[in-house]
């Protein structure tokens, strides 16, 4: 845009100087006509970098979700296709689930044992308790013959012995009644945990998108290892980052028109509006007592900062390739006169990008 500038420019002195003659062209004309350009286009660059910020690097951002088996076993069967859309709850794999079935019902036959034996604790404790209220009936009874004196001091022991065994084995039972409650509840958890399992034999789509750089077959152990992923899912969702130097994002603001000019689409314009600023990136983090990874959707070069895009209606369904690579501009709400430039600059900018400039 700064070469048309000078083009029209050097036409219209070429005119004034030559075409016309209205000016002598002597040392004083060539001094201030080759320096007048110089200095305005100068102040218009520095101004407009301001009101009308420009990034060369906007790029096109996906999420990755690295898949990993949550239990180990033998691949089954791998229903889908790399490079494929794939929706969500779609199966991406599967995991023989034969010894996790067979967890399931041993937990199940030890709950349903363990309820068996709480309820026959239950039955013999509730058929003890009227025998263990006729026993007390009975102590109360021979210790009123006793003291009648139509009473002896045997069967008043005996009494009591037989009261104290029946409540002995009442406390017994409830005793048995309660461990095996608590059993039931032990066995609930590994139920659950067992059944968690097995649930995740089938592993399904998180969210709409592709399955690249996919490693697991039919007939594979399938092993939770993070480090190495069985597949990668990159999510339909996007992210469009536009990378600044810090001191260009003063005047930026939530909700302002963008427009971007992709290498991938040449001669078009992605009209575009400011989300947000990613005022926190990996560079603001230090290792304060341990190695952390590093944050955000993408590394920021060093004294940067990203800048949040939103594709504007008329360009939401335009496909845009995970990696896609572009230059554009924000348009602030100051000067806007004079951001038409700018705007210019953006549409040569996708026009040049007919151009495939290599040699072979």
């Amino acid at each position: 845009m700064e070469v048309l500038l000078l083009g029209i420019y050097a036409f219209f002195a070429w005119l004034v100087f030559f075409k016309f003659k209205w000016l002598p062209w002597n040392i004083t004309s060539q001094v201030i006509t080759i320096t007048l350009p110089v200095v305005a286009l100068t102040i218009l660059i520095l101004f407009l970098n301001i009101v009308a910020p420009s990034s060369h690097d906007i790029r096109v951002i996906n999420y990755v979700v690295p898949v990993n088996p949550r239990v180990a076993g033998l691949v089954t069967e791998v229903p889908i296709v790399p490079n494929r859309p794939v929706k969500k709850g779609d199966v991406l794999f599967k995991i023989d689930p034969t010894p996790f079935e067979a967890e399931v019902r041993n937990y199940r036959s030890n709950i349903q044992a363990l309820h068996k034996q709480a309820k026959a604790a239950a039955e013999k404790k509730d058929a003890l308790v009227p025998r263990v209220a006729l026993a007390q009936k009975r102590v109360e009874q021979y210790q009123e013959l006793a003291a009648s004196g139509a009473g002896n001091k045997f069967d008043i022991e005996q009494s009591q012995a037989d009261a104290q065994n029946l409540a002995s084995e009442m406390a017994s039972l409830a005793s048995t009644e309660a461990q095996a409650a608590a059993e039931i509840e032990k066995a609930k958890s590994q139920l659950a945990n067992a059944q968690w399992s097995l649930d995740q034999t089938v592993y399904y789509a998180p969210a709409d998108g592709k399955v690249v750089a996919l490693t697991l077959r039919p007939g594979a152990m399938a092993v939770p290892l993070p480090m190495v992923p069985a597949m990668n899912f990159v999510e339909d969702e996007q992210w469009v980052i536009a990378i600044y130097d810090q001191n260009q994002v003063r005047k930026i603001q939530p909700g302002q028109e963008a427009e971007v000019a992709f290498n991938m689409y040449p001669g078009r314009v992605v009209k575009c509006k400011v989300d947000s600023i990613m005022w926190a990136t990996a560079q603001g983090q230090l290792p304060i007592g341990s190695m952390n990874a590093a944050g955000g959707v993408a590394p920021i070069p060093p004294d940067s900062v990203a800048v949040r895009l939103l594709t504007d209606a008329g360009d939401k369904d335009l496909f845009l390739a995970a990696g896609a690579h572009g230059s554009g501009a924000v348009y602030t709400d100051s000067a806007r006169e004079i951001q038409i430039l700018r705007k210019v600059f953006v549409r040569v900018k996708s026009k040049i990008n007919w151009l495939i400039l290599k040699l072979h």
